[in-house]
């Protein structure tokens, strides 16, 4: 990208600012933020949101790392969770009431992940029940957990209308931009 992606602006709020927002609305138990390159600006940058932040010191090796730094932080607490949801903040379109629907599903299904589903594919935001944890804290550090969402046979669907937009480019983000200007 050439900068912090989690700083680019979206409606005059940071990517970081927005996801932090959209997983808060959802009423979840809690939100930790698994920081690594410029974390410092990153958490200046969400000063005023109720969060907890861990910091990846090995982020340079993909988010596989940032994966099992942000579980095993987790699991240190006095009640750890029994599941989580994941996601990153480069996919503008990820909305709370997306969040909720994935919650209400595992709740309702008790399936053992919860993922979104969009453009042919499934991937984040992904919710991963407690018995998944140790397939999540095996993972390379250059992996996702796109594996660990397709191995599973306890699963269910979720649609995310283009959950398939992420800005991972500039020229991701430039169109994104242009295209959210062409409608208003």
């Amino acid at each position: 990208m050439g900068q912090s992606k989690q700083l680019l602006k979206v409606d005059e709020e940071t990517l970081l600012h927005r996801a932090v927002k959209t997983a808060l609305a959802a009423e979840v138990d809690g939100v930790l933020v698994v920081l690594g390159s410029d974390h410092e600006k990153h958490k200046l940058a969400l000063q005023d949101q109720p969060v907890d932040y861990v910091i990846n010191p090995y982020w340079q090796k993909g988010i596989g790392s940032s994966i099992k730094i942000g579980l095993s932080k987790l699991l240190t607490m006095k009640k750890p969770p029994d599941a989580v949801l994941m996601m990153v903040c480069d996919q503008p379109f990820v909305t709370s009431d997306h969040l909720c629907r994935m919650i209400e599903i595992f709740n309702h299904t008790k399936k053992e992940v919860v993922a979104s589903t969009y453009a042919g594919t499934t991937g984040t935001p992904a919710l991963f029940a407690s018995s998944i944890f140790n397939h999540l804290l095996n993972i390379g550090d250059n992996e996702g957990a796109k594996k660990t969402i397709n191995q599973s046979q306890s699963l269910a669907f979720v649609e995310l209308e283009h959950g398939e937009i992420d800005l991972d480019t500039p020229e991701d983000y430039n169109s994104f931009l242009q295209k959210s200007t062409d409608k208003s």
